[in-house]
């Protein structure tokens, strides 16, 4: 195995974990079947492409189309960021700060719809809703170039395109370890117990006085701001944004299958399931008409790893539900002294 296979694998892994993880709080946790999950991660990218490269072309005092302003603006910014590489970390830090916020304005708005649905109905209201927002930046070329697309700021213009692939891996995973560390830390909390419990029994949590509706927007919030990190990622790697990058398929449904394949409910298990998708996704990518001459398969090898993750899905459900490593029941400290005196 080559090392751009391997750089391209950690690069996806930590992408893919990041928004999982995200998903895992959601629909792990708390129960909300977000199949709408590609709007947080859209928003990532419209916090790049929408916000970000206006607030060059207005540093840089370039006027006139978007589309032609925003390559001018990150073209300039490209040529600052070669010579002061500082520059381009702040870009980066900038630009998860203004997708956070995006994010958890927009999670929060996005559940309000759904305020008396729930399980299949819920689901369903979400797609639909991302669905809706995906289209409008698709043909609205004023939001973040629509299926022209437009340029974004190179924050690793300072290193040699033999490196860019492994340094910029290596961003994504630190901050995708530091994703995991938030998580481990929130859900671990009583706020992480009363999720389960809520996805367990909704009415139980209500009748202790808990506000489901609360739960759900402060869930979809944080979740939509975690989502919206790996956006900016993707965005800022690929140094341009097409809309039609964010579909359903890649950033929802793809990691609802690695959430289940790993563990829902399970952080370390979602690893797990991400690092097997992404394995095989990146394998299926590279060597798809290797294996269509040699299974002599009459159809077009694209449609492969969408077959093969289809089947997988199911088999999953019916025979491993729980995933790979199932998910285990929280111990709190006091259950833990208490455990420990039994076993002494």
């Amino acid at each position: 195995m080559s090392f751009d296979i391997i750089s391209m694998i950690l690069l996806w892994f930590g992408l893919y974990y990041i928004v999982s993880l995200s998903l895992n709080m959601e629909f792990g946790y708390a129960g909300i079947p977000n199949f709408g999950k590609a709007l947080s991660v859209l928003v990532g990218a419209i916090a790049v492409g929408g916000i970000l490269d206006r607030l060059l072309m207005l540093y840089f005092k370039i006027n006139g189309d978007f589309i032609t302003g925003s390559t001018y603006a990150t073209s300039a910014i490209n040529t600052i960021i070669a010579s002061h590489p500082i520059v381009g970390i702040g870009i980066l830090i900038l630009a998860i700060i203004l997708a956070s916020i995006l994010g958890l304005i927009v999670g929060a708005i996005f559940i309000l719809p759904s305020a008396k649905l729930k399980e299949d109905y819920l689901g369903i209201t979400l797609l639909a809703i991302s669905e809706a927002v995906f289209l409008i930046c698709t043909y609205n070329l004023n939001i973040i170039g629509g299926y022209y697309g437009i340029s974004t700021p190179d924050i690793l213009a300072f290193v040699s395109g033999e490196y860019r692939g492994w340094v910029f891996a290596g961003i994504v995973l630190i901050i995708a370890f530091l994703v995991f560390l938030f998580f481990e830390r929130l859900l671990n909390t009583p706020f992480g117990r009363v999720l389960r419990a809520m996805r367990e029994n909704e009415n139980t949590v209500r009748a202790f006085g808990r506000n489901i509706m609360m739960l759900r927007i402060k869930t979809m919030a944080i979740g939509s701001a975690i989502g919206a990190i790996a956006g900016v990622l993707y965005s800022l790697y690929t140094v341009n944004i097409i809309a039609n990058a964010f579909t359903r398929v890649d950033w929802t449904f793809f990691p609802f299958l690695m959430v289940l394949l790993g563990g829902k409910g399970n952080n370390k298990g979602v690893a797990l399931g991400v690092l097997c998708y992404v394995v095989i996704k990146v394998l299926l990518d590279i060597y798809k008409y290797n294996i269509k001459y040699a299974l002599n398969i009459p159809f077009e090898p694209v449609w492969l790893s969408y077959m093969l993750f289809g089947v997988l899905m199911l088999l999953i459900l019916y025979y491993k539900p729980s995933g790979l490593i199932p998910e285990k029941p929280i111990l709190t400290p006091p259950m833990k002294k208490k455990i420990a005196e039994i076993k002494q």
